[in-house]
């Protein structure tokens, strides 16, 4: 059996790295203002960081059903007999359920896998399942791995402010922090698929730590080894800080550093720095 792996740009793998791994995007739209932008296309992080500094409207759409099913089409005519579908957390975007709907069209059996996370957690899950399909396992390996690497990830953010995800509806139960938003700088995490507030911190300095700590915690709890990176929107001196001192820390010669696509982007807002770490 021959198994195609998809998953939606808000992943951000790198382009090279999806082809290397062949690894089927579907992009997200971004509408900025009253143009609608295709993420990875014609639209980048910088732009949706200065349209939200200009109080610019900016949103998100996920992929419709027939933008997913355009795809598992044509990798079922080039050869797959089956596809996972590895995607963001359910409860930030409707990008899993459009993939559902059309998982119930397909030619192919198609399975559709929740990471419960964003950014490069989906990202290291798809490239997990990329791994194990690569090592010869089936469909229900293949989506397996996925998901056992979206449950045990830690995604950590550091936010300027929650303003973008409140005005975006994603901040769930961190809406304990709006009231005192001025006043702290919100350390939040992931639980069950939704934004949570992690501590109450007052200076930037003092939550950079914070996350930094904990990140190096969660790492040192995998017995196995680990894949950890670091993301960012519009602000990349205070990203590479954390990525050297993680660096440091863990005895690596480096620690990898990316931007947020657009999608995510529009919701978290410039000055946003985050660190995945994902079991092995």
């Amino acid at each position: 059996m021959a198994v195609a792996i998809v998953t939606d740009s808000t992943a951000s793998l790198d382009p090279v790295d999806a082809a290397r791994e062949r690894i089927e995007v579907v992009p997200l739209q971004v509408i900025i203002g009253a143009e609608v932008h295709t993420e990875g296309v014609d639209v980048t992080a910088d732009m949706i960081a200065e349209a939200l500094a200009a109080y610019v409207p900016v949103s998100t759409s996920r992929p419709t059903p027939d933008d997913f099913l355009t795809v598992y089409e044509r990798l079922a005519s080039e050869g797959a007999t089956e596809i996972v579908s590895v995607h963001l957390s359910a409860k930030m975007s409707g990008t899993l359920d459009s993939a559902e709907l059309a998982a119930k069209q397909a030619s192919v059996p198609v399975t559709c896998v929740d990471t419960r996370h964003v950014g490069i957690a989906t990202g290291f899950a798809a490239g997990r399942a990329a791994q194990v399909r690569d090592a010869g396992g089936d469909a229900l390996a293949v989506a397996d791995a996925a998901r056992k690497a979206g449950e045990s990830s830690t995604t950590l953010l550091y936010v300027d402010t929650l303003e973008y995800l409140k005005r975006g509806g994603r901040v769930g139960a961190a809406a304990a922090l709006i009231g005192s938003a001025l006043a702290v700088k919100p350390l939040l995490g992931f639980k069950d698929g939704s934004v949570v507030p992690l501590e109450r911190v007052r200076t930037a300095s003092k939550a950079l730590a914070r996350l930094e700590a904990i990140a190096l915690e969660a790492c040192r709890a995998c017995d196995d080894g680990f894949d950890i990176g670091v993301q960012h929107l519009a602000n990349p001196t205070t990203a590479d800080a954390v990525a050297g001192r993680l660096a440091a820390e863990l005895g690596r010669d480096s620690v990898p550093v990316d931007e947020v696509g657009a999608a995510i982007g529009a919701h978290v807002g410039p000055g946003m720095v985050a660190v995945v770490v994902t079991p092995a």
